[in-house]
């Protein structure tokens, strides 16, 4: 294995009462593990709610969750950077204006 070539395992990983073998990369290993466990909570709280019925639907739910989960995240952030950028551009304004007030007073 040359030096750019990363270490791979196989993981098993239980979702439902069902294995699954996935191969990741070594460092990864305990974030698959953690990102599993995530998974099968969520899926077992959908089916639990008697809601849905059958593996597959409970597969979809929990990815279309999931999929909010993360777009409204993406949102939230996208939302704080473009406040955080204009706040530091009123800094800066001020900032600038109070060096060229300074700098008319010492003419």
């Amino acid at each position: 294995m040359s030096g750019t070539e990363k270490e791979s395992a196989r993981v098993s990983i239980r979702i439902l009462e069902k294995e699954f073998l996935v191969a990741c990369p070594m460092e990864e290993r305990s974030a698959l593990l953690d990102s599993a466990e995530y998974l099968n909570q969520r899926m077992r709280e959908i089916r639990d709610s008697g809601k849905v019925v059958g593996y597959d639907r409970i597969a979809v739910i929990a990815a279309l969750n999931l999929a909010n989960d993360l777009l409204r995240l993406q949102s939230r952030e996208q939302r704080s950077e473009t406040e955080a950028a204009s706040k530091l551009r009123a800094m800066r304004e001020r900032i600038d204006g109070a060096l060229e007030r300074d700098r008319q007073l010492e003419l």
